[in-house]
């Protein structure tokens, strides 16, 4: 569901999402309606998500997750790879100081592909390693990520553990994804103007709710973060039950 920026009501600070999560969507055509190239729309999405991580820590949200690079996006011309790659890795060595003084932990979840390049999985490395003690926020990147690769990888490493068909529950194959500790995202938001989740945790989008917005990623501000969250807030999140007005009606009804 798309949402407008209307009138902009305080946060009820009782009703926060504790995980959200993005896709952000929008960078090569951010970079295409300004120069005709692709590649620059990429470095001004890592700003973007710079603003954002340290918004989304100072609002008290306890899980932020970034899709940055789907394991599909090999598919893209050499030359956007690569820079996709070093951007992300600059952009991580500049977070690291913001992260460590605002108690970010840094992680990172997809598949050790060797087509991952050296320098970027050390940047990676490094990140998770100096801020694994931190118990602020947790900022999840997704690099080299599939949403049907994880439970595929999953599903391999129940039959490796010889895990026994009768014991299988949604709570076990949870405990086999990649970041079982991490709780399934409250708000999903997701620019450009697509509707679609573009195998992004599969598994865990169960019950998110999600926010479209036509916003371009290089376009997208604290502002609009703000917006998606007073838009979630409007929404009253059943998890397939019903509220007590309508058990009430149906019991009058009978």
């Amino acid at each position: 569901m798309e949402f407008a920026m209307q009138s902009r009501p305080p946060l009820d600070p009782l009703n926060m999402p504790r995980h959200v999560a993005c896709i952000p969507d929008g960078n090569g055509r951010w970079s295409q309606l300004r120069n005709g190239s692709r590649i620059g729309g990429h470095s001004q999405g890592a700003r973007v998500i710079h603003d954002l991580i340290m918004s989304a820590s100072d609002l008290g949200i306890e899980w932020f997750t970034v899709f940055a690079f789907s394991a599909e996006n090999w598919q893209r011309p050499e030359i956007e790879v690569r820079f996709i790659a070093s951007t992300i890795e600059r952009a991580i060595y500049r977070w690291l100081d913001d992260c460590s003084r605002s108690n970010i932990r840094i992680r990172w979840i997809g598949r050790a592909d060797t087509r991952i390049p050296r320098a970027l999985r050390r940047a990676i490395d490094y990140a998770t390693s100096t801020t694994k003690n931190n118990t602020g926020m947790t900022l999840t990147v997704a690099y080299n990520y599939s949403g049907r690769n994880e439970i595929v990888d999953a599903i391999r490493k129940m039959i490796e553990d010889g895990v026994d068909a009768a014991d299988l529950d949604s709570d076990l194959v949870s405990r086999y994804l990649y970041a079982p500790d991490m709780p399934d995202p409250d708000l999903v938001i997701r620019t450009s103007g697509e509707s679609r989740i573009s195998n992004f945790l599969l598994w865990q989008l169960a019950y998110s709710e999600l926010v479209f917005t036509p916003a371009l990623w290089p376009d997208f501000t604290v502002d609009h973060l703000l917006d998606a969250i007073r838009e979630y807030q409007r929404r009253d999140r059943k998890f397939g039950a019903v509220d007590d007005g309508i058990e009430k009606l149906d019991t009058q009804l009978h």
